[in-house]
């Protein structure tokens, strides 16, 4: 498997890297819930609940650190001169993959970047996750091999590129004068959260980092598996590392399957929630956290994803689709409808692939 032979950009990858693994588990202490210390699927659909989108009482909060890593990447993208305005490459498209994502991710309860978080903290049920994602990055790759496209994207009007930042910017400002016109949960996963600077903090340097590094979990191991070239993986696996030393020596770390917090033991829905996700995201050209960072580059279809992993929150919670933490009496895991839902994902996601891919313009 080749490494990259820049050494200037390989030094930035894992030191950013560790950085963010030690912030994802410090957070923890602060106030987020365990395991959670940064999932841009669970906070995406915090912020929607927040917004009225859902009724979920136990998952409405307006997560600061969304703000932050869309800022991040905005910020530093200006400062380097990549913040490119383009789009225009399938947005419908894109907002139906990015919807259904989000159905997968909640299913499983969480992003790849909470996955890797997941498991550093010990939660084994994440491992069948992660195989899950790779089994769908795989279906991906077979795709992308013969020819996938959703078309170039083609240089936009700034005003457009501006848009969801703007309008981020103007609900944050909301939230900090007016917070009476939001909704907030008074218990579960909602209610606990670091307090508004530091989660803003701790966005911000993610954004920066990402966007500085190019990290994405589903472009990594599509990489390993289209071109055998393992650099953005040798990202996560320092988060992992940094984030697994941090969660032992603040007695964060509890190995097993049972006992995990937001989680689930239903293990066929773990594989297949994360089998969603990583189908999906290689079709879209990078994870949850890729998609915020390239929207705030300028990518407005990265912004319509973002939109539609925002739709797809609602939408789960709504209609019953999202899977329940495991208790002392459950093992947790989605309802018929979840599941249903799961399994119609994976069709779909395949179908967009398939007529994508092998229909050819007259």
């Amino acid at each position: 498997m080749a490494i990259t032979k820049d050494k200037k950009y390989l030094s930035s990858l894992l030191i950013g890297s560790a950085i963010i693994g030690v912030i994802s588990a410090v957070m923890v202490i602060f106030g987020n819930p365990k395991n959670m210390g940064f999932c841009n699927a669970c906070f995406l659909r915090d912020i929607a609940g927040s917004l009225k989108l859902h009724s979920a009482a136990v998952v409405q909060y307006f997560r600061p650190e969304i703000i932050g890593l869309l800022f991040g990447s905005f910020i530093i993208a200006l400062l380097k001169g990549e913040f490119k305005p383009r789009g225009g490459s399938s947005p419908m498209t894109r907002f139906a993959i990015s919807f259904l994502v989000m159905i997968g991710a909640l299913v499983f309860l969480g992003c790849p970047y909470r996955m890797i978080l997941r498991l550093a903290g010990g939660d084994l049920n994440a491992l069948i996750g992660l195989f899950g994602f790779v089994f769908g990055i795989g279906v991906g790759s077979f795709f992308i091999y013969n020819g996938f496209s959703l078309g170039p994207a083609k240089k936009a009007k700034r005003a457009d590129a501006l848009i969801l930042p703007s309008s981020s910017l103007i609900l944050f400002i909301l939230f900090l004068s007016i917070p009476s016109i939001f909704v907030f949960s008074t218990s579960g996963p909602g209610s606990m959260h670091a307090p508004i600077a530091i989660s803003l903090a701790a966005g911000l340097a993610v954004g920066l980092i990402s966007q500085r590094t190019r990290l994405c979990m589903a472009g990594g191991v599509r990489d390993v598996i289209l071109i055998g070239d393992g650099t953005l993986l040798l990202g996560f696996a320092a988060i992992f590392i940094l984030a697994l030393i941090s969660n032992i020596s603040l007695g964060l770390f509890n190995l097993g399957f049972a006992g995990q917090p937001v989680a689930h033991r239903a293990q066929v829905w773990n594989f297949m929630g994360m089998a969603v996700v990583g189908l999906g995201s290689v079709l879209l050209g990078g994870c949850p956290l890729r998609q915020i960072v390239l929207a705030g580059e300028g990518n407005s279809d990265s912004a319509i994803s973002v939109i539609g992993m925002i739709a797809g929150a609602a939408f789960a919670h709504n209609f019953s689709l999202a899977g329940t933490a495991m208790s002392s009496d459950s093992i947790g895991g989605p309802g018929a409808f979840g599941k249903a839902a799961c399994i119609a994902a994976f069709i779909i996601l395949i179908a967009i692939a398939a007529v994508n891919t092998f229909r050819r313009e007259k």
